[in-house]
This record gives C-alpha cells, sequence and structure tokens, in this order.
C-alpha cells in the first residue's frame, strides 16, 4: 500500500512538474522530451522517438507537427523507403531546447526526493 501511494504523489508531482512547465515555457513536457530525445541522435523515425518516449503513435504525431510547425524540427524522407520519414532538430530547435532550464521551475517534493536518489 505504501509503494502505491508514494507512486500517486509521484504521479501528481508530474502533472504539477507538466502544468508548470508547460506555463513556464509554452511547450508541452513531451515537446520538451521529444526535443531533447532528437538532440541526442542525428535523427530518429517517429516509431523510435514513441517508443523512447512512451507515446502512442498518435501522440508522438502531434508532438512532432507541433514541432514542426514552429520549426523546432525537420522532416526529412528516407532514400530507401520513400514512405518511412526521420526527424532531426533545426538550429531553431537546438536553440530552443537550450532555454529549457528546468531549474526555473520549482521542482515539487516527490519529484526533487526521486532526483536526489539518483
Amino acid at each position: 500500500m505504501d509503494k502505491l501511494c508514494r507512486i500517486r504523489d509521484l504521479e501528481r508531482a508530474v502533472m504539477r512538474f507538466e502544468a508548470d512547465f508547460e506555463a513556464h515555457f509554452g511547450l508541452s513536457l513531451n515537446d520538451g522530451m521529444t526535443l531533447c530525445t532528437l538532440a541526442q541522435h542525428e535523427k530518429m523515425c517517429p516509431g523510435d522517438l514513441g517508443e523512447a518516449l512512451g507515446l502512442t503513435a498518435s501522440n508522438m504525431s502531434k508532438v512532432l507537427r507541433s514541432l514542426e510547425t514552429r520549426g523546432y524540427v525537420a522532416r526529412e524522407m528516407c532514400c530507401k523507403d520513400r514512405r518511412q520519414f526521420f526527424y532531426s532538430l533545426t538550429g531553431q530547435g537546438r536553440s530552443r531546447l537550450a532555454t529549457l532550464d528546468c531549474n526555473l521551475i520549482d521542482l515539487p517534493e516527490p519529484l526533487r526526493r526521486w532526483l536526489e536518489t539518483e
């Protein structure tokens, strides 16, 4: 029972952090995590991105469409399979990612404790 309550507290803290993140940066947490993940790879296909972030194909598609509209990611067709696309960060996306300083947001206590154990 104790673990379940701690998981509940952690989930609520993540939801609170996500709301603060969006209010402060104008991006969803999924947007930010996508930028961060793409920064660690030259390019990725949506399926691999979705798997890395734990998002469904539909949600990943929405996030990528939003980021592409803002100019943060670029889509390129795969040369081997013209139905497959790859996404990569643009210069504007790298600049935007550099502004996402989570220290500017008050970290809820359950998240702070969890991160301190890492």
